[in-house]
């Protein structure tokens, strides 16, 4: 079985891609203002969606058989991807509490 580095780069890219999200911490937007709480918002709400939709692909990949431990990297980059919106998620629900709490507009 002759393994090329042309087959294998594809996965190593994709398991590279996965970036992390810093820890959530609410008193960071506690010194926001609506603006700025509202356009926080905008980008957590677009990195969720641009993490589902390369979640979506890495899922959908069609790993070749021969490939050994093709299916084991697309599980863990998927599963990174799904933390990665999870954590996303948290920071989202905290930009909400701030920004009911402190923009009148919002409720």
């Amino acid at each position: 079985m002759k393994f090329t580095l042309r087959a294998l780069l594809p996965l190593t890219l994709i398991a590279g891609c996965s970036s992390s999200v810093a820890s959530i911490n609410p008193a960071k937007y506690g010194g926001m203002s609506c603006a700025e709480l509202n356009s926080a918002l905008g980008d957590t709400a677009t990195d969720i969606s641009r993490t589902a939709i390369s979640r979506g692909k890495v899922a959908n990949t069609s790993v070749p058989t021969w490939l050994l431990g093709g299916e084991r990297v697309k599980t863990v980059v998927a599963n990174r991807d799904t933390a990665r919106i999870e954590r996303l998620q948290q920071q989202q629900q905290a930009i909400i509490a701030a920004r009911k709490s402190r923009c009148p507009s919002s409720q």
